[in-house]
């Protein structure tokens, strides 16, 4: 069986890199996977399967007609914050292969925001003639809900994603901290600067070794070198920029960390599968919902013209980004030393219930066995 995996692919983002890799990790070994990518080449390479051009027309057309299957391979695919042409791309890729036969799966989604009429229907159009559905929060399975659509809620996929060591990590000085930013409206240089001088105070307090992790260096890259002039500058102890391409070393990474400081959703992901304390700063629903969802400390990057330092953030709601240094390094000093990780019961329990997303492709993609 031919199966076509669509997603953010071959773009560079470690976080969906890692989906890719556990997508791959949990199909049934009878399936052929053609991967849809930014960089088919390094898609071939680095998973020694098939891959096509994304944008390419022709390629996918081609691929289509020669597949049996089609799954939306998990991420926040149908959502319009960040661009309104996500939901006509992967939304039209899906009603395309629904039109032309075949099998169809959104798997591990991340529904929204839909803020645009078109980008609502042409959601809930795919989704309905879905032939099995998951999500990872409870917000993307409360709107199915809405929409009559039956769904599987579990965990993210990455949960069960299998990590391999990163060389040279055990090289580096012990405690080690990662920091996880990516750039953001709201992300500020004012609040960059306070964010980097609380860094350095909070190294120099614990003697710590930050890890500066771009999980997409083409956006993240910047940020971890801005922190890294300014904690040179200080010169407020060691550090590191790890820019790791393969998913399972991404992973890994975080085995050799004592805590984390997290913006992008799969860093918390795999920060908290590995046993670490993780603290998130959130500028999308879906770090909101992973924050909630595991009782995670954190901020949020609020938008500083609506900001009112005498309001108190609703129960369930992360506060806002505080802009001083001091209150940011003092909050991290208190998790640092007074902060749990989760406990390996519910690590277990996670990874358990994140290959529920492998059950639910077997039942759409496997025939059922025959009694005898």
């Amino acid at each position: 069986m031919r199966v076509i995996l669509c997603g953010y692919y071959g773009m560079g983002n470690g976080g969906d890199e890692a989906l890719l890799a556990s997508l791959l990790q949990m199909l049934p070994a009878s399936v052929e996977p053609i991967v849809l990518s930014g960089n088919p080449q390094e898609t071939r390479d680095r998973y020694q399967v098939n891959a096509v051009p994304r944008k390419s027309l022709g390629a996918v057309l081609s691929a289509l007609r020669d597949a049996d299957a089609f799954i939306w391979g998990g991420g926040s695919l149908m959502q319009d914050a960040s661009s309104a042409l996500n939901p006509v791309y992967y939304g039209g890729l899906m009603l395309l292969a629904q039109i032309m036969g075949l099998k169809t799966i959104a798997w591990a989604q991340g529904i929204g925001p839909l803020n645009r009429p078109l980008s609502r229907w042409l959601t809930r159009r795919a989704l309905a003639n879905c032939k099995g559905v998951s999500v990872r929060d409870r917000t993307s399975e409360a709107l199915l809900s809405r929409w009559q659509r039956h769904c599987l809620l579990a965990p993210d996929p990455v949960w069960g994603l299998k990590t391999v060591p990163v060389a040279g990590l055990w090289d580096l000085p012990a405690p080690r901290v990662a920091v996880a930013l990516r750039p953001h409206k709201h992300l500020s240089e004012r609040r960059l600067e306070a964010i980097a001088q609380a860094l350095a105070s909070f190294q120099k307090a614990t003697g710590v070794c930050l890890l500066l992790v771009p999980f997409q260096p083409a956006k993240d890259l910047a940020i971890a070198q801005f922190i890294a002039d300014y904690l040179e500058a200080q010169q407020s102890g060691p550090y590191a920029i790890e820019c790791i391409e393969q998913p399972q070393q991404l992973k890994g990474l975080f085995r050799g960390v004592e805590m984390t400081i997290g913006m992008r959703f799969h860093a918390l992901v795999m920060s908290a599968a590995e046993g670490c304390r993780s603290f998130a700063i959130s500028y999308d629903p879906k770090v909101d919902a992973i924050a909630q969802d595991l009782d995670l400390p954190g901020w949020s990057l609020t938008p500083e013209s609506s900001l009112n330092p005498e309001s108190t953030a609703p129960a369930g709601v992360l506060p806002s980004l505080p802009h001083d240094p001091q209150i940011l390094c003092q909050t991290w000093l208190n998790f640092y030393v007074n902060g749990d990780a989760l406990n390996p019961d519910q690590i277990q329990s996670q990874i358990d219930r994140a290959f529920m997303h492998k059950d639910l492709i077997s039942d759409v993609l496997l025939p059922p066995v025959a009694s005898s």
